[in-house]
């Protein structure tokens, strides 16, 4: 298993480019299935997560072209309507390509997907959209096989705004007969900027960013060429990664619009934030106060920067309180943490964390995707060295992230696993 060998204790200062969004850019790799045609691609992160989509596209029978500045699909030659279920067990978002496959071939077969374990994910409201467009659903041995003859508009009303379950409805009703409406759609700007690409297309959907989404199905969609929208959470993350270390960084290709109450609890803390249009600039406080964060849906503070932002506040002066609203095991980086000299409280979805003058550096591991994300941060501020282990989930999502530290002063080295 490869780690991160980090040596703390070196301020933040310069310049950082975030990068394509990963999940926006997983449901528009999807979203190439359904024009049957020739789909380019820009600003696709390089990471496990879109290479895995990318392996599961070309199994299926599209052929993927790839350069250092484009992705080009064409999704003419499919001959396969089953995603493979060792694929599918690598991560979650793999459950968006049966919405694509449904949509254009009304029929899919998938698995139950992996990916982080951070709490209860079920797909069941996916199957209970799928069904109310007219979808019969089977299960057996384990797989899943949606089929219909056609596919037919109707309202769906969301138990909860669900960001995947809105993707995948609009996926699977571009094409169809009729008016589809989701009520309490999920609002994240990763819809937005599906939806923005599937109009591009040649689709005719409205209400993207609000709780109401119409779908008017199309009977056919045309070539595109599309630019994902920037990485909001790396974007956090990256100032995250300053106001721990004391440093002062500018972000650019990132949209502060897009992380609003990250900014604001920030700012809370003691840093201080400039944005414009495209970039962020932050510099931090020589030590942060405690803040309250509530993890909520969008345009809510999002629990993918819970954790992150978690790694910041042990350091920080006073006593912090975070409630985790979205899943229930997004607190098991703290025990991590609590190697390095953390210091907190846990009841049920909240936790108390009493800030320290200093972490010490040890050998950790990564919990899940955003929970490496900590380990790295605390790594950082910390004194002395820590290796990061389990970075496999990391580079789930994170595009070369070590690289990027390193051009800000950070020491920061990848050391390959067996």
């Amino acid at each position: 298993m490869s780690s991160y060998i980090i040596k703390g204790g070196k301020r933040l200062n310069g310049e950082v480019k975030i990068s394509g969004s990963k999940n926006a850019s997983l449901p528009i790799i999807a979203a190439s299935i359904l024009n049957g045609s020739k789909t380019k691609l820009y600003n696709i992160p390089d990471i496990h997560d879109t290479q895995i989509t990318l392996k599961i596209l070309k199994y299926i029978g599209c052929r993927v072209k790839k350069t250092s500045e484009k992705i080009e699909i064409d999704s003419r030659y499919i001959t396969k309507k089953e995603i493979p279920e060792h694929l599918m067990r690598e991560m979650r978002s793999t459950v968006i390509l049966a919405g694509a496959l449904i949509g254009r071939f009304k029929e899919a077969t998938f698995s139950y997907p992996g990916g982080c374990d951070i709490g209860a994910r079920p797909i069941d409201l996916h199957l209970k959209a799928f069904k109310k467009l007219g979808i019969n659903i089977e299960e057996e041995y384990g797989l899943i096989r949606c089929k219909c003859d056609k596919i037919t508009g109707t309202n769906i009303d969301l138990d909860f705004p669900s960001v995947g379950a809105t993707e995948n409805i609009i996926l699977a009703s571009v094409l169809a007969q009729g008016k589809t409406t989701i009520t309490n759609a999920a609002k994240e700007p990763e819809i937005v900027d599906l939806v923005q690409m599937l109009k591009k297309m040649g689709a005719k959907i409205s209400g993207e960013g609000t709780a109401q989404i119409e779908i008017e199905g199309v009977q056919k969609l045309k070539e595109v060429s599309y630019r994902v929208m920037p990485d909001r959470i790396e974007a956090g993350t990256f100032l995250c990664a300053a106001a721990i270390t004391g440093g002062k960084v500018k972000l650019i290709n990132a949209i502060p619009e897009h992380i609003v109450p990250v900014i604001s609890k920030l700012e809370e803390a003691g840093c201080k934030i400039k944005t414009d249009e495209n970039s962020i600039e932050i510099e931090a406080a020589k030590r942060l106060k405690a803040v309250e964060i509530k993890t909520m849906p969008y345009p809510g503070f999002p629990t993918d920067m819970q954790s992150i932002i978690g790694a910041v506040l042990v350091t920080a002066k006073g006593t912090s309180i975070i409630t985790e609203n979205i899943f229930e095991n997004r607190f098991k980086y703290l025990s991590e943490l609590n190697r390095m000299g953390a210091k907190y409280k846990q009841e049920g979805s909240v936790a108390i964390i009493t800030g320290v003058k200093k972490l010490l550096g040890a050998k950790v591991k990564s919990t899940d995707l955003r929970g490496g994300a900590s380990m790295i941060l605390a790594g950082l501020a910390a004194r002395g060295e820590t290796q990061v282990e389990n970075i496999e989930y990391v580079l789930r999502g994170y595009e070369n992230i070590d690289k990027k530290l390193s051009k800000l002063g950070a020491e920061i080295k990848l050391k390959e696993g067996d």
